[in-house]
């Protein structure tokens, strides 16, 4: 029996499993804190270690990671809430730990990829995903190709300026999509908007507003929290709209957490996008659907990875 492995690299936990040549539901799966005793590479490779098969061959390994990177070497310019990683031969030290092939890619377009190859963009030959969450990442599929760029570096959709005179984004440049429309910005509008004194819901809870806090609000009816909502999924819409001028997709994948708030998102983000388009024609046959492999998504994704590198 042949098998693969993929890891998930997050900011606050590595997860891994065991797959089956072929399959998509891991054999074992484990997860480990990123912060330890010891670099975080040499917890990743322990945790693969524990995950190999003890019979079979285990044929490569497909790693997700956030942050730029280079995915033909390997190397990790440098990954969020993981400073150590700069200029970092990752998939080099590891298969040289393991001995086998190592692939590795930025987690939103592995994420993109298992969509594409194993969830709601099956069939389709140009996707969009979006994934809104902490941040704000996305990947694309060119004509059944992940879109990489001269240097691995493309598709990072969250770093458009959307607000020239907006808050200052998580990568330290101002107005970003990421900055006005992620989890992070929501909780912090919110947290802004009920130290101003605006009523709400929110203030009642003992501690700081997350943005799943904003959204049970919203979907009870709290103006403050609606109108939070309707901005961010306004924002979202119309870079959406720019997304379909340059890449014109078949289908637009929307995961991470913050979706999950459903219609107060969801409806103006799609309102606006349909407004925003400078043709109908854009609009024909598009699929706008909610991903379907969740958080697995990344580990998916580093498995297709792995399995059909040549045709990347």
């Amino acid at each position: 029996m042949n098998y693969h492995l993929a890891a998930d690299v997050g900011g606050t936990w590595l997860r891994a499993a065991l797959y089956r040549e072929g399959e998509i539901t891991p054999v074992r799966r484990e997860r480990t804190p990123t912060r330890g005793a010891g670099r975080p590479e040499v917890r990743l490779r322990a945790l693969l270690a524990r995950l190999r098969p003890r019979e079979g061959r285990l044929l490569g390994v497909g790693v997700a990671c956030p942050g730029p990177l280079d995915p033909e070497t390997g190397v990790v310019w440098a990954a969020p809430n993981i400073p150590e990683w700069r200029e970092f031969p990752l998939a080099a030290y590891l298969s040289q730990a393991l001995g086998v092939p190592v692939r590795v890619d930025n987690d939103a377009n592995l994420a993109a990829l298992g969509e594409w190859r194993y969830g709601a963009g099956r069939g389709h030959h140009h996707l969009l995903y979006l994934t809104i969450s902490t941040g704000i990442g996305a990947g694309v599929i060119v004509n059944d190709r992940l879109l990489h760029g001269a240097r691995g570096l493309a598709a990072e959709l969250g770093h458009i300026t959307v607000a020239p005179d907006g808050p200052v984004c998580s990568c330290g440049k101002r107005g970003h999509l990421e900055a006005v429309a992620s989890g992070t910005a929501i909780a912090r509008t919110a947290a802004e908007a009920l130290a101003r004194g605006e009523n709400s819901s929110l203030a009642e809870l003992p501690h700081a507003p997350t943005a799943a806090d904003v959204a049970a609000a919203a979907r009870a009816g709290d103006a403050l929290a609606r109108r939070i909502f309707a901005e961010a999924g306004a924002h979202l819409g119309r870079a959406l709209a720019g997304f379909l001028h340059i890449f014109n997709p078949e289908v637009v994948i929307l995961g991470g957490g913050v979706v999950q708030a459903g219609e107060v998102l969801l409806r103006p983000l799609e309102e606006t996008m349909r407004a925003e388009v400078m043709s109908p024609a854009y609009l024909e046959n598009l699929t706008l659907t909610p991903a379907a492999l969740g958080d697995d998504a990344g580990l998916v994704g580093a498995v297709a990875k792995v399995r059909s590198f040549d045709s990347m």
